[in-house]
């Protein structure tokens, strides 16, 4: 999508010295804000609020296309999230290259109509439905750059390392062939993937995920730590009681404690869930900069657990959200998720807000600053210099009218959802218009077509 030099001017805008009235702001070309200016003037968008717009920080966008099809009750003593992985490892044998296109298309469309400039798309389905490899290694990753391309999404791809089925080293069951490489294969996918990154929009990135130290031995970690060499690098940690214990037992340590005992984690980390984390550990992972990536609705649609955010507060340690699964994709509603997890488990009020900003503009701030880190986009504030990732919302509902301020930002996280949404601008391309996206109707055309024949096979 094109990017022209353009001029927005805002009622209300959240800089990054704090909230101003009546400003402008300028888009060069390139998809970066060139100018800031105070008070009343013509230009070529006016908008009620103007926000910077985060970044989705963790996503696996062909899970969108299982979404409400996981929640019966089945024969099993109980149904966790271990039954609905392999819920999602049978989904997967009916999944092909334009399936994944499509369903990643639609992902990333309903992501920017809710507020995402965005996306960290931690991919790890590479291959065929019985493990072989594509003719072309890089097949997958294509159709995810592809996806991007088509919605105008930024997007920072995260080729995933998978090795082994658990932290015994036990060869990969049948359900997770389609995501395992040994390294040699891994390097190689890599490139691909950074073959595809290549054909997007300059602002596109590119690193690395190891999927988890149950799927990943410790030479496989040293081996993605090298890759990344100073980019992203992402991964799952501690989001299930069973693998901490798995963990134990094989290692002796905890997840948290292991990693931070064996690796360099620093500020070019997001260790994604961290659910079962005991507060020393928390603390321990704030200090060394790197970035949790927290994905609510997901870890309550899984029943993953509450990650207990309070240590990670108290040493200013730095957070992000993202939407995992696409269970549900909504900004707000993974901010409001987060604070109102932390109220019910405490039972307290306003758990992540601080006596200078509402509950809702810590929950946005670390958003925008957790998701800009996570993904190595220099996005995150509404200043020169800095990506024109930027989210408009109408101030003409109810739950926004007569306000200002962090008012406006706790009325959109606590009050609202996706309707307020009336423009988003990634990297300077105006990719939702009105509230819609500019392509809505043919890629939810391309979405539908797709559902229809999946489940049609299921």
């Amino acid at each position: 999508m094109e990017v022209r030099t353009t001029t927005l001017r805002a009622r209300h805008a959240l800089l990054g010295a704090g909230w101003e009235t009546d400003v402008k702001v300028g888009i060069e070309a390139d998809g970066h804000i060139s100018s800031i200016e105070s008070g009343n003037g013509t230009g070529d968008h006016l908008v009620d609020i103007l926000l910077p717009a985060p970044t989705n920080l963790h996503s696996h966008g062909f899970q969108r296309a299982l979404a409400g099809l996981t929640e019966r009750r089945g024969p099993r003593a109980s149904e966790s999230f271990w039954t609905w992985r392999q819920s999602m490892y049978r989904f997967l044998e009916f999944l092909g290259p334009e399936d994944i296109e499509a369903i990643t298309a639609f992902a990333q469309m309903q992501m920017a109509e809710a507020g995402f400039a965005a996306v960290a798309e931690f991919h790890y389905l590479h291959h065929q439905p019985d493990g072989t490899v594509y003719a072309n290694p890089g097949e997958m990753s294509e159709r995810v750059t592809a996806a991007s391309a088509s919605t105008g999404i930024g997007l920072t791809l995260l080729p995933v390392l998978y090795q082994y089925g658990g932290f015994d080293l036990r060869d990969l069951a049948e359900g997770q062939r389609r995501f395992g490489n040994d390294l040699v294969q891994f390097e190689r996918l890599f490139e691909e993937a950074g073959s595809a990154v290549k054909h997007l929009p300059a602002d596109a990135g590119l690193g690395v995920a190891a999927h988890s130290l149950r799927a990943v031995d410790a030479t496989g970690l040293r081996v993605a730590a090298d890759i990344a060499s100073g980019a992203p690098l992402h991964m799952h940690l501690a989001e299930q009681t069973a693998e901490v214990d798995a963990s134990i037992m094989h290692t002796g340590l905890r997840p948290a404690e292991w990693l931070l005992d064996n690796a360099d984690v620093d500020a070019n980390w997001c260790l994604v869930h961290c659910t079962h984390l005991l507060s020393e550990e928390t603390r321990r992972l704030a200090l060394t900069g790197a970035v949790v990536g927290l994905c609510p609705e997901t870890e309550a649609n899984l029943g993953d657990g509450i990650f207990e955010i309070s240590p990670l507060l108290q040493e200013e340690g730095h957070f992000g959200i993202g939407t995992d699964s696409n269970i549900r994709i909504s900004l707000a509603g993974e901010l409001r998720a987060l604070e109102y997890s932390q109220r019910l488990k405490d039972r307290s009020r306003s758990v992540i807000g601080d006596p200078d900003r509402s509950t809702g503009r810590v929950l946005f701030d670390s958003a925008l600053s957790g998701g800009s880190q996570a993904a190595g986009r220099n996005s995150g504030e509404i200043a020169v210099g800095r990506l024109a990732d930027l989210l408009a919302l109408d101030g003409t509902v109810p739950d926004l009218s007569y306000r200002s301020g962090d008012a406006l930002l706790d009325g959109f996280i606590f009050c609202g959802d996706d309707r307020m949404v009336s423009d988003v601008w990634s990297a300077g391309r105006h990719i939702v218009r009105n509230g819609q996206h500019v392509r809505h109707d043919e890629l939810t055309g391309s979405y539908l077509s797709c559902m229809g024949r999946l489940l049609g096979e299921l």
